[in-house]
C-alpha cells in the first residue's frame, strides 16, 4: 500500500466515523432526528420563508406564494417533525389554496391582487410534495386522516395529471398541471416535477401502484434524456420521440432542472445519469459563481448565481458522483431568496439521509 492509498483511507475511515457520531448519523426512513445539527438550519429556513400563519414566502416573486413553496414547506416540516409548523403551513394552504373542486390546489396565490387566486390550474409537482408531507407525518405522528387525504391527493394526481406517451409505448407521464400541457400531437413535461422516491412513498402508503409506475416511468424518460445532453427544464414528448419545448418554454437546463439531480440523489440514486451529467457539467465550468443555466447541448455555461443554494446542489453532486468521502456543501445560510434556499436545506436533508459519506467538510 503506497503513502497516497494509506492516507486515502485513513480519510474515509476517520470520516466515516465522523458520520457515525450522534447527529450525524443517516437518519433512519429520511427523517432528520431531534438533536441532528440540521434544526438550525431548519429554523433559520423558517425564519426568511414562513410566515407565522403558515404562508411560505416567494420574496423574488413579488412575495407570492404557490402550491409549490406551501408543498416544499410542508414536506421539511415533516421531516424535521415540527408539527406546530407542519400544522400551520396545511391550515394556511386549506384555507387559500385548497379551493378546487377536487383534491387538489390552485398553483398561485399573490398578495397584490383580487381575489389573490387568479387561476386555479394546479401545478402538480406542489401537489405532490404535499401529499408526500402527509404520508410522512401521518406515519410519524399515528394521524390516519393525514394518509387518507394524501391518498385522494395521488389518485387526481393520477386521473388529471397523467397521460400515456405519445408515442404509442403505454408509458406513464406526469402532466404539469391538469390543464394547459397536452394537445392532440404532444405532451409538454417539465422533468424537474418528478421527485421518484415521493412518487414510491406514496404509492406504497396509499397503496396506488399506478403511481410506482409514473415514477419508473418518468425515471426512464429522464435517464433517456440524460444520455442526449443535460436534462432541459422543459421538453416536448411526441410520437416521434422528445422534442425542444414550444418558444414560449425555456430551452435550456436551468433554475427547473437543477432540481432532477438533487431529487435522484434524494431518491437514493446516487449513479444516476443526470446526477453524473450535471456534475461533470458543473465542475467543468470556470469563472466565479454556481453554475446554474446550460445549453443543455454543447452544456456551456449561460448564466451563474452566488447564491449557496445552488452551489450546495452541485457540492453533493460532485461528491456522490466520486470515490470519495466528504463534500465541500457549505452551511445552510439566509442570506439568499426563498428558491435556493430551500434547494439548500433540500441538499442537506438529501446528504444526511441519503448520503452519509458527504458530509460537508
Amino acid at each position: 500500500m503506497n503513502r497516497r492509498t494509506l492516507l486515502s483511507s485513513a480519510i474515509a475511515a476517520a470520516l466515516l466515523g465522523l458520520a457515525a457520531q450522534p447527529g450525524l448519523a443517516a437518519a433512519p426512513q429520511g427523517i432528520i432526528p431531534a438533536g441532528h445539527p440540521l434544526h438550525p438550519s431548519w429554523q433559520a429556513w423558517k425564519t426568511l420563508c414562513l410566515t407565522d400563519d403558515g404562508r411560505v414566502v416567494d420574496g423574488f416573486q413579488n412575495s407570492a406564494s404557490h402550491s409549490e413553496g406551501q408543498g416544499y414547506g410542508l414536506t421539511l416540516a415533516a421531516i424535521f417533525d415540527d408539527r406546530p409548523a407542519f400544522d400551520t403551513i396545511m391550515e394556511w394552504s386549506d384555507r387559500n389554496l385548497a379551493i378546487r373542486d377536487d383534491a387538489l390546489m390552485a398553483w398561485r396565490w399573490r398578495p397584490d391582487t383580487v381575489p389573490n387566486v387568479q387561476d386555479r390550474n394546479n401545478a402538480s409537482d406542489g401537489d405532490l410534495f404535499f401529499a408526500w408531507a402527509l404520508v410522512i407525518a401521518g406515519t410519524r405522528q399515528d394521524r390516519p386522516e393525514l394518509i387518507q387525504r394524501a391518498g385522494r391527493i395521488t389518485q387526481d394526481i393520477l386521473r388529471l395529471c397523467s397521460a400515456r406517451h405519445p408515442d404509442g409505448s403505454g408509458r406513464l407521464v406526469l402532466l404539469p398541471a391538469a390543464t394547459g400541457f397536452r394537445t392532440a400531437d404532444e405532451v409538454i413535461v417539465n422533468p424537474s416535477y418528478y421527485m421518484p422516491r415521493a412518487m414510491m412513498d406514496l404509492a406504497a402508503l396509499t397503496d396506488q401502484p399506478r403511481m410506482a409506475a409514473l415514477a419508473q416511468d418518468g425515471i426512464g424518460m429522464i435517464d433517456d434524456l440524460a444520455r442526449d445532453g443535460l436534462v432541459p427544464d422543459w421538453v416536448a414528448l411526441t410520437a416521434q420521440g422528445s422534442a425542444p419545448p414550444p418558444a414560449n418554454f425555456s430551452q435550456n437546463s436551468g433554475y427547473e432542472a437543477i432540481r432532477v439531480p438533487l431529487f435522484a440523489l434524494w431518491s437514493g440514486r446516487s449513479d444516476a445519469p443526470p446526477v453524473r451529467d450535471f456534475s461533470d457539467a458543473a465542475m467543468a465550468a470556470s469563472g466565479d459563481g454556481n453554475p446554474v443555466v446550460f445549453d443543455p447541448r454543447s452544456r456551456a455555461v449561460i448564466e451563474t448565481s452566488a447564491h449557496a443554494g445552488y452551489g450546495a446542489v452541485t457540492a453533493l453532486c460532485s461528491c456522490a458522483s466520486a470515490a470519495a468521502y466528504g463534500s465541500t456543501m457549505r452551511p445552510f445560510t439566509a442570506d439568499q431568496p426563498y428558491y435556493p434556499a430551500t434547494l439548500h436545506l433540500m441538499a442537506l436533508v438529501a446528504q444526511a439521509t441519503q448520503l452519509p459519506k458527504c458530509v460537508p467538510l
